[in-house]
């Protein structure tokens, strides 16, 4: 089994890569328009009705096309420029939230068109964020993926959280339909700035490495079969191929423990942090009593200690890596359980700056570590798998944690999450003792 390495970040390398700068750019930007849009959304269904439930229900939709997406996806990922289809993602997500933000301007916006925009771009964002990390592996050096996956968890957190407070600050002014539009514009810049990353088309398998991967040879005949009488045997072909290609995925999977303890320990992070905008929208809301304005600090005290976490991260010794791994998933869980307790805003801050810096250090030693584990090839389909078990997860919190924080109190619902850290916390263990 091959084992993540440690190398000095060399900053200079990194920025010097014409692509990762363009790929950096259009992560913040994206983030930032998305972030103001799921602070937005949460807050504009809270204030007409009055319901966590309804809050739920909307990160709900728009994690659930992760649960099928994925399948699919992880295979096209490994198959087609990973460039071409963030473009297209990004053109398709900005066109319906524009669409969204008329409708909005126009005074006649209903709360169904809010989950169905949420919709649209939750489908796109299950495909959309398999293709980004794989697209890493292709314009960084492997020698700096610490250090890359560290300026990307920066731009990614601190474009979302910081959106996050500007919506607490300019929603009474901007109102959705300005957030709506915002958003929409970001994905365009987005999508302009992934095209601009390199030029030429580049697929991410240069050669086949097993017996029936796909490869030039058996695209030609699927082609020549296309263009011939019997299509449909060219089709039967292709679909086989992508079978073959979902069993091969998972066959690796199945042989790689520290790939799994790995992605486990992430996807129960990530599918954490968003789950847990359910009661944070009711925490400065009810417990604060702060408002929109208040969830603006709360975004922003996230922020700030992620870009702090993304630093110290990629500075780290290799053998300091994993230890602080696992507390940083303690830390989660042992502050998630102390969080409705505090009732002031400052201390509320304080703790979000805090889960901030864990959930930043966590996601790039995982990462880093897994684009050093997993190859190129294989890439798509190991984030996939992570993105499925990521909503799974996400699903059962967000419907969880919206029926327990209003039928039992946001007591109950903080201690929710704080047992789901803790599940993380023991896959973190695992993968500590596998890394040894």
């Amino acid at each position: 089994m091959a084992t993540a390495s440690a190398h000095r970040v060399d900053w200079n390398l990194i920025w010097a890569q014409r692509g990762f700068r363009y790929f950096f750019v259009a992560m913040f930007v994206s983030l930032f328009g998305s972030g103001m849009n799921f602070a937005g959304v949460s807050w504009y269904i809270l204030a007409a009705t009055h319901s966590t439930v309804k809050v739920s229900w909307q990160v709900m939709v728009m994690t659930l096309p992760g649960l099928f997406v994925p399948f699919l996806g992880g295979v096209l990922i490994d198959r087609i420029d990973r460039r071409y289809l963030g473009v297209m993602l990004d053109v398709v997500r900005g066109f319906f939230v524009l669409l969204t933000a008329y409708i909005a301007w126009r005074g006649q916006l209903q709360i169904w068109h809010l989950y169905g925009m949420t919709l649209v771009t939750g489908t796109g964002s299950a495909m959309y964020w398999a293709t980004v990390n794989a697209l890493v592996q292709e314009v960084i050096p492997p020698s700096q993926f610490t250090g890359a996956n560290a300026a990307v968890l920066i731009g990614v957190q601190s474009g979302m959280l910081i959106a996050g407070a500007f919506v607490g600050f300019l929603y009474n002014t901007a109102g959705i339909a300005g957030i709506l539009a915002i958003d929409g514009a970001t994905y365009l810049v987005s999508a302009y700035c992934l095209y601009r990353l390199r030029s030429g088309y580049v697929s991410p398998r240069d050669r086949q490495r097993y017996p029936r991967e796909f490869n030039e040879a058996t695209e030609a005949t699927a082609e020549a079969l296309e263009s011939g009488e019997i299509p449909e045997i060219a089709e039967a072909g292709l679909s086989l191929a992508v079978y073959a290609d979902m069993r091969e995925g998972f066959r690796y999977l199945r042989q790689q423990p520290l790939v799994r303890a790995l992605g486990i320990t992430h996807s129960i992070m990530m599918a954490g942090v968003v789950s847990a905008n359910v009661v944070l929208v009711a925490l400065a809301n009810d417990i604060l009593h702060a408002g929109a304005r208040g969830l603006g600090f709360l975004e922003a005290g996230w922020a700030a200690g992620a870009i702090c976490g993304g630093l110290i991260a990629s500075q780290l010794p290799g053998t300091k890596r994993m230890p602080l791994y696992v507390a940083a998933c303690a830390v989660l869980a042992a502050g998630h359980m102390t969080t409705p307790f505090v009732a002031f805003l400052a201390g509320a801050v304080m703790l979000q700056m805090i889960f901030g810096l864990c959930r930043a250090l966590g996601g790039v030693v995982a990462q880093s570590s897994l684009m050093s584990i997993v190859p190129k090839h294989f890439m798509g389909r190991t984030q996939s798998a992570m993105a499925i078990l990521t909503t799974g997860v996400q699903l059962a919190m967000s419907f969880a944690l919206g029926w327990v924080a209003q039928g039992a109190g946001l007591v109950a619902g903080y201690a929710l999450l704080a047992l789901l850290y803790s599940g993380s916390t023991v896959a973190a263990v695992r993968a500590r003792q596998l890394m040894r």
